[in-house]
C-alpha cells in the first residue's frame, strides 16, 4: 500500500512537473510564438527621429513602424540580428530586445515570409551574421562601410530579392513639402536631402505582398 502511495505522489509531481513547464514554454515568446527568420517590427514613437521617419514612410494604417530586426533561434539561444543607433549592427538576446522596445514604450509585432519565401532565410540570416559589427548609418544615405536597420535587413535578403529599394522621399503628406525635422537634420550634418535616392525603411518592408503578419509579442 505504502509503495502504491508513493508511486502515486510521484506520478502527480512528474504531472505537475510537466503542466509547469508547459506553462512556462507557452509563455517564453523565445519558444513558442516565434520561428527562425521572423521579422520583428518595433512601433513608431509619434515625436522625435521615430516620428519623422514615420511621417515620410507610413503606407498603412495599422503598419507604423521605425526599426526592424531578424530572429534567429540556434543552440545558444534566440536572437535578434538588428542595426540601431546604439550599437550599431548586432545580435541581441531577444529578450533584452523586448526588454529594451517596452522600456520606451514601444510594441514589437512579428512578421513572417509567406511559405513560399521561407528558403531565403538561411542565406539571410548567414549574410547577417557577416554583417555583424558595422557602425550605424546615421545620415541614411546607403554606403557600404555602415547600415541602417530596413537597409540591414535588405542587404541580408538581396541575394533572394526578398525586398527592393525605392526612391526615398522626405516630403511630409500634409504640407507637400518636405518635412521640417528632415530639412534641419541633414542642415546640420551639411548634406543635401537625398530625396529620391534609392534606399528603404520598416514601413515600406512590412507592406511587402511577401509577408504576414503575425502578432504582438509581449
Amino acid at each position: 500500500m505504502n509503495q502504491i502511495l508513493k508511486n502515486n505522489i510521484l506520478l502527480k509531481f512528474f504531472a505537475l512537473f510537466l503542466l509547469f513547464n508547459l506553462n512556462v514554454s507557452c509563455k517564453n515568446p523565445a519558444i513558442s510564438d516565434v520561428k527562425n527568420g521572423d521579422l520583428l517590427f518595433v512601433t513608431a514613437k509619434e515625436t522625435g527621429l521615430s516620428g519623422a521617419i514615420n511621417n515620410v514612410t507610413q503606407k498603412q494604417k495599422n503598419a507604423s513602424f521605425d526599426h526592424i530586426g531578424i530572429l534567429e533561434k540556434n543552440r545558444d539561444g534566440v536572437f535578434v540580428l538588428h542595426a540601431a543607433p546604439k550599437g550599431g549592427s548586432q545580435k541581441q538576446n531577444l529578450k533584452e530586445f523586448l526588454k529594451d522596445q517596452a522600456g520606451e514604450g514601444q510594441k514589437v509585432i512579428v512578421y513572417r515570409l509567406k511559405p513560399q519565401y521561407q528558403n531565403a532565410i538561411p542565406g539571410a540570416l548567414e549574410k547577417a551574421n557577416s554583417m555583424l559589427g558595422k557602425p550605424y548609418n546615421f545620415n541614411y544615405i546607403l554606403n557600404e562601410n555602415s547600415y541602417y536597420c530596413s537597409d540591414f535587413i535588405e542587404r541580408a535578403f538581396r541575394k533572394d530579392a526578398v525586398f527592393k529599394l525605392e526612391p526615398m522621399t522626405f516630403i511630409d503628406p500634409k504640407t507637400g513639402k518636405t518635412n521640417t525635422f528632415w530639412e534641419e537634420f541633414y542642415q546640420k550634418k551639411n548634406l543635401k536631402v537625398p530625396e529620391g535616392e534609392p534606399g528603404c525603411n520598416p514601413n515600406g518592408l512590412a507592406a511587402s505582398d511577401k509577408l504576414e503578419r503575425i502578432k504582438e509579442l509581449k
